[in-house]
């Protein structure tokens, strides 16, 4: 691909991506906090590596990580988003580590709202609902995540892989999204 395929083909992911968010948002309850969304993708630090990287199949960070053993765009994208569980890590005083912090629920649903997205923006025509499950699941037990977080998360992922979107997006709707 060239420059301007990789460019347009990035705008237009990342564009998509950002409008199913904020349309699974609105389902959520949380509509205003999903035009929030990703804005961060926009600053020159993370789109331009997403060009460089891009490929249309998968996230462009994978890319960068191949490239150099990390991602520059994912570590700035990581702190400036708080529907990512590696922005809730903090400094622990009694063990002496950096330990995950459990998320506010307003951003476990962003962040279920995200992989949806996500699942449904790369996976294309393969997508079912349980798609989400199965990606979460791949790094169960390797990621630094607060457990209460993970296991949230990780019910939604089953609701909705076991009842479907309309009854997922129902049950999210009534949570308190102020805890």
């Amino acid at each position: 691909m060239n420059f301007f395929q990789r460019f347009f083909g990035h705008l237009h992911t990342i564009n998509k991506h950002r409008r199913r968010v904020i349309y699974h948002a609105f389902k959520a309850g949380i509509g205003f906090q999903g035009l929030r969304h990703d804005l961060s993708k926009y600053c020159p630090e993370e789109f331009f590596k997403g060009v460089k990287y891009y490929q249309g199949y998968r996230s462009p960070n994978e890319g960068e990580r191949e490239a150099y053993g990390f991602s520059y765009a994912w570590m700035h994208h990581k702190g400036r988003n708080k529907h990512h569980f590696e922005y809730w890590t903090d400094y622990n005083p009694e063990t002496r580590v950096m330990s995950p912090v459990k998320m506010p629920t307003r951003y476990v649903i962003e962040m279920f709202c995200d992989r949806v997205a996500a699942s449904k923006i790369y996976l294309k025509d393969k997508y079912n609902d349980g798609e989400p499950l199965k990606y979460f699941m791949k790094a169960k037990g390797k990621r630094m995540i607060h457990p209460e977080t993970s296991d949230f998360i990780e019910s939604l992922l089953v609701m909705l892989e076991e009842k479907g979107e309309k009854e997922t997006f129902a049950y999210i709707r009534k949570l308190d999204k102020k805890s």
